[in-house]
């Protein structure tokens, strides 16, 4: 008797189960990974600027300078944090337990996406209520840094601001990560001014919050909003997309050196 060898057929799901469900799983397990940084992240802004910022506004009378507003590059660059995080932290976990390479990479970007635009509703409702707070005790909000609005009451400006700048840090954070895990640390530091480029093209998009003043100086100036907005969205995008090609075939142990 011989034996007959027959060619295994493509992998398939379990009975019952989706690709939707399983992006579902993989989103909620890289979400439930994530939490104690972004959660400590956040415990820490709220108690430092919400609640510190209040506790100085009443020990000094009140100035009338927005404390919230102080804090606007944080976001921008703890995302850029948890895109470099993102890869080198779950990768090799969840393609061990059976995640594709696209899954993992098709669930990243919806996690950043998602992330960013959480993160720019927070900053809305925190500039609100800081509003609401200061209209209370008689104070008129102040902003020292440059936006592309001129009033926090002006939330689809400020949702549009700060969803374009986390979102751009993030996919520069994802590609910096990826590029070392992938690459190794020298050819990552080679690569490095290529992963930057979602977040430098939006700060020249945009020219909002620090940096604006340092570009105005150069006499350069922010480009019209509908050249700028999609703009930032495009690149973000591309990041996103680069990502996911430089996921596609990498192995599971990080590059030596």
């Amino acid at each position: 008797m011989t034996a007959v060898l027959t060619r295994p057929g493509p992998a398939t799901l379990p009975r019952g189960v989706t690709a939707t469900q399983r992006l579902g799983k993989v989103l909620q397990a890289m979400a439930l990974g994530l939490r104690p940084m972004i959660g400590g992240y956040w415990l820490v802004m709220l108690v430092a600027f919400l609640v510190g910022g209040l506790i100085t506004q009443l020990v000094t009378g009140g100035n009338g300078h927005s404390v919230w507003d102080y804090g606007t590059q944080s976001p921008k660059y703890f995302s850029a944090a948890v895109g470099i995080t993102l890869t080198p932290a779950l990768f090799a976990l969840m393609v061990a337990h059976g995640v594709t390479r696209r899954m993992f990479a098709v669930a990243s970007s919806i996690l950043l996406v998602g992330a960013a635009a959480a993160t720019a509703v927070i900053w809305v409702l925190a500039y609100q209520a800081e509003r609401g707070l200061y209209d209370l005790a008689g104070l008129t909000q102040l902003l020292d840094n440059p936006h592309l609005f001129t009033k926090t009451s002006q939330a689809g400006l400020i949702f549009t601001e700060f969803f374009l700048l986390i979102l751009s840090h993030e996919a520069a954070g994802w590609l910096i990560g990826i590029s070392f895990f992938r690459f190794g640390f020298w050819k990552g530091l080679l690569l490095l001014p290529l992963g930057l480029l979602p977040a430098v093209a939006a700060e020249f998009l945009l020219v909002a919050q620090w940096l604006a003043e340092a570009l105005r100086n150069t006499g350069y100036h922010r480009p019209p909003l509908a050249i700028g907005v999609p703009g930032v969205l495009v690149i973000s995008a591309l990041g996103l997309y680069f990502g996911y090609l430089l996921l596609r075939p990498m192995g599971l142990k990080p590059a030596k050196g």
